[in-house]
């Protein structure tokens, strides 16, 4: 056994240093960072055509503008270089190619399709369109335009398609300067939905069976752009009640070995006590979370049980025979350079031995790989525990200011919302009351047209 784990051991070291070397090994050359950036002009579509064809007109027209803005300076710049190279280029072969241009004799063929293009009568001007066709002509000049200047721009710019909890979709263009903060933001104008701070944007992998949440800092571009041409990924925007469950309850997290009757009776102003503890000191503290997982091994199906630690350096295991002290445990990966994924049925796909698993992987890796680390839990409340705590010890801070920027801003929204559906205030009318209290006849509601009042009381007694 003691084999069994140095071997263990040795394995992850070896792993973690190809994961520290990682960013320096997938350094593009400039021929593939050059079919790569036209590769990925587009996100969800087949091609870069298909995309411009789904944005809006208004959409397509700001694209234009902004990428004309873009390329501006730059062409100032050309151009000026440009001219003086010239300037200089003419100086010196003016003379020369006067000569030349007296001295070359015309032949024969010259002198034929001189006279024949003299003698040829001018171009029709094009017919008018009809007006649908117009504008499908118009949409189609301006993809042109589109696609020459996205290839010339210095912002990398992408067309993504998002799509909508219900099955629809909403095409929309992210430049690398937009957080998923910004194009939510943008998403909530065009969908009118409501600005909880539940919504997220996700990143589906159908081969790896997998899901993320973006964080609302990241910029979006950046991950999309490690997505092969053929990739299968979708972006889903949705409603995740976990997106920020760990600052909405912290004492989930931070008492998770106290009795979760107690845990669930805890006050918000106790809660807004963890917070301040964990988050507003001089160090972040993440929670002190260790437990046993299972752990899928390296190109194997079986499934072995290990005790990990959560620490703010990176999630360690106890060899077999070790103790939980420091000196003892064992670096299983650190966080810096992967991200964390759940799930979906790999209890089927892999024999899990249930279906609350989790991955960590380097984002380039979007296909089955030795180098992705398999971990599953016993239920839904320790998966939840592990993805979350992972996450505040992976981004600290940054997490926890997203939360609160959020908050502002639905509260901000809300309010607003709020202002702008008051009814227009009117004077009030007062009720007008009979002698006997009643109301007049005039306010009450008419009968139906098939109502037929009852007979009199007495009607038809013979008295």
């Amino acid at each position: 056994m003691d084999d069994i784990d140095s071997m263990f051991t040795d394995l992850l070291g070896e792993m973690d240093l190809l994961t520290q070397s990682l960013g320096y090994e997938m350094e593009p050359s400039e021929m593939s960072s050059s079919s790569q950036r036209e590769n990925n002009f587009s996100i969800g579509f087949t091609d870069l055509n298909e995309s411009l064809n789904e944005l809006e007109d208004h959409d397509l027209d700001a694209l234009i503008a902004d990428l004309g803005s873009d390329l501006a300076e730059t062409e100032e710049r050309l151009n000026a270089t440009k001219t003086g190279h010239v300037h200089t280029q003419q100086h010196k072969s003016g003379y020369s190619t006067q000569q030349q241009n007296v001295r070359a004799p015309i032949s024969l063929s010259q002198m034929s399709s001189l006279a024949s293009s003299s003698s040829s009568l001018p171009p029709e001007p094009p017919k008018p369109l009809p007006p649908g066709e117009a504008e499908a002509q118009a949409k189609t000049d301006k993809i042109k335009l589109a696609l020459e200047k996205l290839k010339e721009a210095k912002v990398k710019k992408l067309v993504v398609k998002v799509m909508m909890s219900d099955g629809s979709s909403k095409t929309l263009m992210v430049d690398e300067r937009q957080t998923v903060r910004d194009v939510m933001d943008n998403l909530f104008e065009k969908t009118h939905c409501d600005y909880s701070t539940d919504w997220s944007l996700c990143e589906t992998n159908p081969e790896l069976q997998t899901e993320r949440g973006f964080e609302d800092h990241e910029y979006l571009v950046e991950p999309l752009s490690a997505w092969t041409r053929d990739s299968k990924n979708q972006i889903i925007f949705l409603l995740r009640p976990n997106k920020y469950l760990f600052f909405k309850d912290p004492q989930i997290f931070y008492l998770w070995k106290k009795d979760q009757k107690c845990i669930k009776e805890i006050k918000e102003r106790h809660k807004e006590l963890l917070l301040k503890e964990n988050f507003d000191g001089p160090s972040l503290i993440v929670p002190d979370l260790e437990g046993l997982l299972y752990l899928r091994e390296d190109g194997k199906k079986s499934w072995k049980r290990r005790y990990f630690l959560l620490r703010a350096s990176g999630i360690y295991y106890v060899p077999k025979g070790k103790t939980k002290t420091s000196r003892d445990l064992a670096c299983f990966i650190q966080l810096d350079k992967v991200n964390i994924y759940t799930t979906t049925d790999y209890k089927q796909k892999y024999k899990a031995p249930t279906d609350f698993c989790f991955i960590l992987k380097h984002p380039q890796i979007q296909k089955e790989s030795q180098y992705i680390r398999f971990l599953c839990c016993d239920d839904e409340l320790t998966l939840s525990l592990w993805v979350n705590s992972i996450r505040v010890a992976k981004y600290g801070a940054t997490l926890y200011k997203n939360y609160q920027m959020a908050v502002r801003r639905a509260s901000t929204i809300s309010s607003t919302l709020h202002l702008t559906s008051l009814p227009a205030s009117s004077p009030s009318t007062p009720t007008v009351h009979r002698a006997n209290g009643h109301t007049p006849q005039e306010d009450l509601p008419e009968p139906p047209p098939y109502f037929i009042p009852p007979p009199p009381s007495g009607w038809g007694s013979g008295v």
